[in-house]
């Protein structure tokens, strides 16, 4: 049986296209990067074509090397391993290391990472006289990459700029002229000029074009719609002489705009290369019918695309599950309980979910109820939201206002954000406190007293009154006041918005997702405190340390979603102004709705069984409740495709509670809490309640949230409570109480 038997009748028409360009419209699930490598062994085999005159281009060095070993195992070892299979960044680092001297750089040249990036764009702001506090370094860089992604050089740019009324633009094009001619002072390349210095050899040196074209006689391209401008200049060039250029993508799925991705070069490839042969791959050997249908009925809506409607052999399969709920605490709650209840019935894993969101501040709520609930989870392409760099520093004022006696927090803070005090200063102070056994904040309090600190302590005075002027308003301001006190005076929100990245956007959603929290508990609280507070981030703050457990939930953004498939998948926070953003609802730019709409494509298309839909009425924005209708993509599923629940009535409440404190007043959270406080704070003042009966002996098999699973050696009754000694199958013997273990039989 040959291999190419396996191939449905529109895969194997794009494997055996010979010669003249390609186009492989892609669809979710269609078995994509299985046609690439099956061309490229159909290429060998029936054309005989050298492999060393194919070229695979992708996107990660995980994408190349999984396809370079599908090929070899396909043909067996028979020169696969000859086929040119690599990024385009790796790609173009090969070829100017063998002739880049044409453009007057050494082939020894040294490649930049970000953070030497930012050293240079630091040093030319220095020299140029530019604020960095008006401009932040990483405001350049962004401008600098997505000019180069363009192809648009220091020259060209400065040309655009004596045009502009922005004079931040003109500011950016001389940061970008003396940045550009210190990396070539220094024989270096950041990873846009990589591509970008490529596309200048070869439009400058037809020898060396003329050399590769022959090299490169069929050329592939993966996920092409991915693209920019630079990356197409790059492979139109190289494929210029034969023609044979195939690129394999779907339009639908172009979600990286803001990383420079131009749909634009897959919905025109056509009129680029006028030969083209266009294939559509529609069957989808991932989802079932109704998931798919859902998809197609939102994707639809898009004007810019190429049509098409995939299908499946897998079955019509469930009805796409939605739900609306009040407000985002019951939200997670319920998503909780039933991946529980599924998981003890024996219908889900832990690993078959995944909770998709639109930002990561998202995942904050999720992270809250899997850890009250015993959830293993894990997140992708970020960190845990107590974990981020914002929230612990936004943290460390909270504790210093609360206990200057936590010399952790205040060291954090000192310099955050930065008031240019010293490391000699700040040892001066560490040992005037170890020599006085005092506290720092204190050793800070008497900068003025402690020798060798001349100038220093103006600046250390500065921090100390910030700090005594916040304590004075603590009693009179709600938590969520306090932080928002803090983030201003600080002005540690106008610096984020002063750098102006994506990153810099997503650390100010988390900062607002952290007022949410604040202004939540001074809600559900009985009685508010600073202390209160911080006892109660605690209790969810310690997930720094939860070693992985191979049966986790998945939780991630959208974006970090692409490409990946779950059986079971919950679409969360499905509301306009959540998602589609409210950036894309009311740009002026219409092509910014249609991506969030193909995002949303993305994440349907991820789930394979079951689909769940959810949003809520009502959801806090910067610690103020916001009412949003329905996301736009869910209306655009229609009925017979939706298992919609019936809506919740709210409960009856005093007019004068809102709904969010009386969603947190649920026993659980309520016990965890009190555990908590009872382990971390106050061990002596409280007994813990003696359990009557666990549900496991020594003996039985249990699992831990951190420790995962192991086996129960011996059970003591202690004084407060059970002792459980288990020895764990990946970290070993552990003696710890029963009531704060959680310990889950699970054999």
């Amino acid at each position: 049986m040959s291999i190419y038997d396996s191939l449905n009748p529109e895969q194997r028409e794009a494997v055996c296209h010979y010669e003249g360009p390609l186009l492989i419209l892609a669809g979710a699930g269609s078995g994509k990067t299985r046609v690439l490598t099956h061309r490229v062994a159909w290429l060998i085999e029936e054309k005989g074509v050298n492999p060393w005159n194919i070229m695979a281009i992708t996107f990660t060095n995980k994408a190349a090397g999984e396809m370079r070993d599908r090929i070899d195992r396909m043909l067996g070892g028979n020169g696969g391993g000859s086929v040119w299979v690599a990024t385009f960044h790796s790609t173009c680092v090969r070829i100017l290391r063998r002739y880049i001297d044409r453009l007057g750089y050494g082939t020894n040249f040294t490649i930049y990472d970000s953070d030497d990036q930012k050293s240079v764009v630091k040093e030319v702001c220095k020299r140029l006289n530019v604020d960095t506090k008006l401009y932040k370094e990483r405001f350049f860089m962004s401008i600098i990459s997505s000019a180069k992604d363009e192809l648009i050089g220091p020259q060209e740019y400065a040309l655009s700029a004596q045009s502009s009324h922005d004079p931040r633009t003109k500011t950016a094009a001389l940061v970008y002229s003396e940045y550009q001619r210190q990396l070539h002072a220094n024989n270096a390349l950041d990873f846009d000029d990589l591509i970008c210095k490529t596309v200048e050899l070869f439009q400058s040196c037809p020898d060396v074009l003329d050399y590769y074209q022959e090299r490169f006689r069929f050329i592939m391209v993966d996920e092409y719609q991915d693209t920019n401008t630079a990356q197409f200049k790059l492979v139109s060039t190289l494929a210029s002489k034969y023609g044979n250029l195939c690129v394999v993508g779907d339009d639908d799925q172009s979600i990286y705009k803001f990383r420079g991705a131009n749909i634009g070069n897959i919905l025109n490839f056509e009129h680029f290369f006028p030969e083209t042969k266009t294939i559509r791959l529609e069957q989808n050997y991932r989802s079932t019918q109704n998931i798919l249908d859902a998809a197609n009925e939102v994707i639809c809506h898009n004007e810019s695309r190429k049509p098409k409607r995939l299908w499946t052999a897998n079955g019509e399969g469930n009805r796409v599950r939605f739900r609306q709920f009040q407000n985002s605490f019951e939200e997670a709650e319920y998503i909780a309980g039933l991946i529980n209840g599924s998981v003890n019935r024996g219908v889900w894993k832990y690993g078959d979910c995944a909770i998709l969101y639109r930002t990561n501040a998202q995942s904050r709520m999720f992270e809250e109820k899997f850890l009250l609930a015993n959830i293993p989870y894990k997140i992708v392409g970020g960190i845990n939201f107590y974990a981020r760099k914002e929230i612990k520093d936004l943290l460390a004022y909270l504790k210093t206002v609360a206990n200057g006696e936590d010399d952790l927090a205040v060291r954090r803070i000192i310099n955050v954000p930065k008031r240019g005090i010293g490391a000699t200063t700040l040892s001066r102070v560490q040992e005037y406190a170890t020599a006085h056994e005092t506290s720092f904040y204190n050793a800070l309090r008497v900068a003025e007293t402690i020798p060798g600190i001349g100038k220093g302590a103006m600046k250390l005075q500065g921090f100390v009154q910030l700090i005594q002027t916040l304590r004075s308003k603590q009693e009179f301001y709600s938590v969520r006041e306090l932080l928002e006190d803090i983030i201003e005076s600080t002005g540690y929100r106008i610096e984020l918005q002063a750098e102006g990245t994506d990153e810099a956007k997503e650390r100010l959603e988390n900062i607002d997702e952290l007022l949410n929290k604040a202004a939540s508990y001074d809600e559900s609280a009985e009685q508010p405190s600073l202390d209160g507070f911080l006892e109660e981030v605690a209790l969810v703050a310690d997930i720094d340390g939860l070693e992985e457990d191979p049966d986790h939930v998945l939780m991630m953004t959208l974006h970090s979603a692409k490409g990946l498939e779950f059986p079971v998948v919950f679409l969360v926070g499905m509301e306009d102004n959540m998602f589609p953003s409210y950036q894309s609802i009311t740009s002026e730019d219409p092509s910014d709705l249609e991506e969030e709409r193909r995002l949303c494509y993305v994440g349907i298309t991820r789930a394979m069984r079951e689909l769940y839909l959810t949003c809520a009425r009502q959801r806090m924005v910067r610690g103020e409740i916001h009412y949003n209708r329905v996301s736009r993509f869910v209306q655009d599923i229609p009925p017979e495709l939706l298992a919609q629940e019936e809506k919740r009535t709210p409960p009856k409440k005093n007019p004068d509670e809102k709904p969010e404190k009386l969603a947190h007043r649920n026993t659980a959270y309520q016990q965890a809490k009190e555990a908590f406080r009872t382990k971390a704070f106050a061990p002596q003042q409280f007994q813990v309640k003696k359990s009557d009966t666990l549900d496991y002996a020594a003996g039985d098999r249990v699992r831990h949230i951190k420790f995962g699973e192991g086996t129960v050696r011996t059970i003591t009754e202690g004084g407060r409570d059970f002792e459980v000694t288990v020895e764990f199958d990946r970290v070993g013997v552990k003696k710890m109480f029963a009531s704060f273990a959680k310990l889950i039989k699970i054999g």
